[in-house]
């Protein structure tokens, strides 16, 4: 029987917001405790997260970047965007976030692990490779992907079900034929990127996908999407691993979207991803939280997520 890991760290908590924020350290709680309480939690092999080492932070984001986010968190509480608030703990939480990703991909990449979530904040797919935006600091699927390629993988694939689409992850890979990226996005929605007519540029045209999805969309039409064309897409990238950029946002309680998903409909997406994931990428998932603001649609969403994780890896 295989093993799903479960990668978090309390640090993470600290990364202060500030009063009314949506991104606030209850997400992170309400994941946790619904996993406990379900008897999930038990059943994973929990592992506490390590800061980032600099060298893997690097591929994704410019020493001068990294320099610029620390020492704004050291002079917090302050606002690094108009969205992207920090406070001094901030700087050591985004580090634990991106390094959770990072150790998981190793181990699922290595056969300690079946597959592996990693519950962390803040999250990371709106940080471009020099500008934090949308409650991310650093990218750390991307920061992910680029560590799996320097273990040996030729093709990671990131899929992004978060409702707002991923910015930053789409154009730090469009250009690169070996790292394919999907998103299934409310359509329109923050940060306004994600049109179906972006496929990636130069040598990395066709390696990405965007499926806007309009407001009210939900359950059918978000699995039919991903069942019709993004398995195909991903079926001819022939990935190694893939990363799931796991929001729960597009939930029909979440009140920063418009989409009707439940917790059903979220599993039946993992569930479509980890069948697929046996063929070239030999059952590697790893997924990482990213959105979702509605804390009880947040928690059971997340368990339902873990769950099918947890099912596929026996």
């Amino acid at each position: 029987m295989g093993t799903t890991g479960l990668i978090t760290h309390e640090d993470c908590l600290l990364h202060d917001t500030g009063a009314g924020h949506p991104e606030r350290p209850d997400r992170l709680r309400a994941v946790l405790s619904r996993l406990d309480e379900a008897g999930v939690g038990a059943e994973l092999e929990r592992r506490s997260a390590s800061p980032v080492e600099q060298g893997a932070l690097l591929r994704v984001h410019p020493a001068r970047y990294v320099d610029r986010i620390a020492a704004a968190c050291e002079a917090g509480p302050l606002h690094v965007d108009g969205d992207t608030a920090v406070c001094p703990a901030s700087y050591r939480a985004a580090l634990l976030a991106a390094g959770g990703v990072v150790s998981a991909a190793h181990s699922v990449w290595d056969g300690a692990w079946s597959n592996a979530f990693v519950a962390v904040r803040p999250p990371g797919h709106h940080a471009e490779a020099g500008e934090a935006l949308g409650f991310c600091l650093f990218n750390s699927v991307a920061v992910a992907a680029r560590a799996l390629q320097a273990r040996g993988a030729r093709r990671v694939a990131i899929l992004d079900w978060d409702v707002h689409h991923g910015n930053g992850t789409q154009h730090l890979f469009e250009a690169d034929p070996t790292v394919f990226y999907a998103s299934l996005h409310q359509w329109p929605l923050y940060p306004g990127t994600g049109a179906a007519c972006e496929r990636g540029v130069g040598a990395g045209e066709g390696a990405t996908l965007n499926l806007p999805m309009p407001p009210g969309t939900g359950d059918r039409e978000w699995v039919g999407a991903l069942e019709a064309v993004v398995l195909p897409a991903l079926d001819a990238f022939a990935p190694e691993a893939i990363l799931i950029s796991a929001g729960f946002d597009a939930h029909r309680l979440d009140p920063l979207a418009a989409c009707t998903l439940s917790a059903e409909g979220f599993a039946a997406l993992t569930r479509l991803v980890v069948d697929f994931a046996g063929g070239s990428a030999r059952g590697r998932v790893v997924s990482v939280l990213e959105g979702g603001y509605h804390l009880e649609a947040l928690a059971e969403s997340a368990r339902r997520h873990v769950e099918v994780l947890r099912e596929a890896a026996r």
